[in-house]
């Protein structure tokens, strides 16, 4: 994947560093791999702080990092895949506003409770906020299965923008009702799956338009899809359900399965257009 001569629009808060206080211990590992395995893109903002509160490090006071543009590679990749997203998407929704993009360590305070590494990348509605504690990438390929290529990491990225578009569109605080009047958990699991799968949708369409808003600078190379497609197929709900050790459940599902993850993020790069995204058709 190119990247490295694409625009950088400066505007990540980099806590790193900062101390992110205490790790909850005991129990952590099997944390990090329960909380990947079903929380990871798109985690409930409550889940978030209720996971925090329960296994501990829940900060009282907010944290504010250095704003501007990181000096480390890590960090660029981060500014320039997510300034590139911001432009594609400036063509593609009217009156879109960027998200924060916001790099921590361990945990972090955020709008939605407090935050921490273990419950994967997330986006914070309530302060608009994407938060990514870049160790991931290393638990995504290590412990997933997901590739370690650029745009793996991209995709995940973008995925979460995905979820600021949706709090643009009203589409997160629509699906937030229809949960609350489901008449049973499996019923409101399926709004969670198509939010998902149209967050993973929305990743397709930016790296369709990637290369034409950036000249060329941000685009995508031969077997950069294959390796984003690597990456949706480990953290499918059934695969990772797999992985744990247990059966296969789809009414449990909240990211919908492998396959469907593949398929919707597809369809988002074939067509480039956030129309073809309608995950809700049929619910």
């Amino acid at each position: 994947m190119r990247w490295q001569g694409g625009r950088r629009g400066g505007g990540i808060e980099d806590r790193r560093g900062m101390g992110g206080g205490a790790v909850a211990g005991g129990g952590i590992g099997v944390m990090v791999l329960a909380a990947i395995g079903y929380f990871v893109f798109g985690i409930d903002p409550n889940t978030t702080q209720q996971l925090a509160s329960q296994f501990g490090g829940a900060g009282q006071a907010e944290q504010a990092g250095k704003t501007g543009t990181p000096e480390d590679q890590a960090g660029q990749f981060v500014e320039v895949v997510g300034t590139n997203i911001n432009d594609v998407w400036k063509t593609k929704l009217r009156g879109y506003t960027p998200p924060t993009t916001v790099l921590y360590e361990q945990g972090t305070q955020t709008g939605c409770g407090y935050g921490q590494a273990a419950m994967g990348p997330f986006y914070c509605p309530a302060d608009q906020k994407v938060y990514l504690d870049l160790s991931f990438w290393r638990e995504m390929e290590s412990k997933l299965g997901a590739s370690g290529a650029d745009f793996a990491k991209a995709y995940v990225i973008a995925h979460e923008f995905g979820h600021h578009v949706q709090h643009l569109t009203g589409a997160t605080e629509q699906v937030q009702r229809a949960q609350q009047a489901a008449r049973s958990q499996a019923e409101g699991n399926k709004y969670s799956v198509a939010l998902e799968l149209q967050a993973d949708c929305y990743a397709g369409v930016w790296a369709r338009n990637a290369g034409a808003v950036s000249g060329g600078q941000v685009a995508l190379e031969p077997g950069d899809l294959e390796e984003g497609m690597k990456t949706a197929q480990a953290i499918g709900d059934d695969t990772l359900q797999r992985r744990g050790g247990g059966r296969v459940s789809p009414e449990s599902f909240t990211h919908g399965s492998s396959a469907q993850r593949v398929e919707w993020l597809q369809r988002g790069y074939q067509s480039g257009d956030p129309a073809s995204c309608d995950t809700f058709a049929g619910l």
